[in-house]
């Protein structure tokens, strides 16, 4: 079988292909802008990371690359069947929904003394152990329990063949982003974020990408972080930062397809739609990023270092934060394990 397209030519691709869904040049360049405004901050940097999620163990932790690991192996699928019947954490008095809950049963669990960060733990816990870990403090638990059991334990053990811990796993490939995303992808199955679209094999790689983001968080924060080529990271293609870039102009679905969203209809993982979603929300943050940079060098004389992967740090949270004005426009709804 060929090799999938990378994420980048795999957005390229889809884009100039795609049916339903669209790049607004005149709300990429708006988007540009409102970055370029804030260049500077704290916000567009890799500092960012620690501040974007408090509940993250410190970067110079010994917990903290394997609370990364863990993490992101099982960052998939949170949205609720029903929006007044989503599952919640509470941990240290604040109650989380969505991806946070995650975090904050990781983190919870780690304070109750359970090993949740040792691949020699994790890699033989049961289903039923991990249920306690991501326990819900209402009647709606955590959705795919089993598929995140089957994940976790296959990474714990992918781990242990490597040196027991996530960065003894991804040392060969020294501080190269791009053998960082196939030294993932080849070793763990649960990673490989594919489809076939138009006839051709297809890559996004949501969490494998983000993987290797945080990890490069961490190091970052550790003064550790030199990854020259970070840059061949695209966005994480989630259903999250499309709905940010429909509402900030930047992307448009067809009529057809937001009827389709607005009637609920679930898109399996590889249907065309879901694909052009992915697809061309990663060439529309290509194209946000490329503009961002010729600003930055028309107006500033500098180079610019802001990168795919923090644009997408800076949109998580965005739509986050505006989901309320941003809440006529529908999320796409796909249950996987790779978003």
């Amino acid at each position: 079988m060929e090799a999938p397209l990378p994420p980048r030519e795999s957005g390229r691709f889809v884009v100039e292909h795609s049916q339903d869904v669209f790049v607004e040049e005149e709300g990429v360049r708006r988007v540009a802008e409102m970055l370029y405004a804030l260049r500077k901050s704290e916000d567009l940097t890799a500092s960012g990371w620690k501040k974007a999620n408090p509940l993250a163990p410190s970067p110079t932790s010994d917990h903290a690359l394997n609370w990364v690991f863990v993490v992101d192996t099982m960052n998939f699928s949170f949205w609720p069947e029903r929006e007044d019947q989503q599952c919640e954490v509470t941990y240290r008095g604040t109650t989380y929904y969505g991806y946070m809950t995650l975090c904050a049963a990781i983190t919870r669990a780690m304070e109750e003394g359970i090993p949740i960060t040792e691949p020699s733990y994790f890699s033989q816990m049961s289903v039923e152990e991990l249920g306690r870990v991501l326990r819900s403090d209402n009647n709606t638990p955590m959705p795919m329990l089993e598929e995140r059991h089957r994940v976790l334990t296959e990474g714990g053990r992918v781990l242990l063949q490597h040196g027991g811990s996530f960065r003894s796993f991804i040392s060969p490939a020294g501080r190269d982003a791009q053998k960082m995303v196939e030294l993932i992808v080849d070793n763990l199955p649960s990673y490989r974020d594919e489809a076939t679209y138009k006839g051709k094999r297809i890559s996004l790689y949501k969490r494998a990408q983000i993987l290797v983001a945080d990890f490069w968080g961490i190091m970052e924060a550790r003064v550790e972080g030199d990854m020259p080529n970070l840059d061949i990271l695209t966005m994480f293609a989630d259903y999250r930062v499309p709905q940010a870039l429909v509402h900030l102009g930047a992307l448009r679905y067809s009529d057809t397809l937001m009827e389709t969203l607005r009637n609920g209809e679930l898109l399996s993982s590889g249907d065309r739609r879901e694909v052009e979603i992915r697809g061309c929300s990663i060439w529309c943050v290509e194209k946000i990023k490329a503009h961002l940079w010729s600003l930055v060098e028309d107006r500033d004389g500098q180079s610019c270092n802001i990168n795919s992967a923090i644009i997408d740090f800076y949109l998580w949270p965005y739509a986050k934060q505006h989901h309320k004005e941003m809440a006529h426009i529908p999320i796409h709804h796909t249950r996987c394990i790779y978003y």
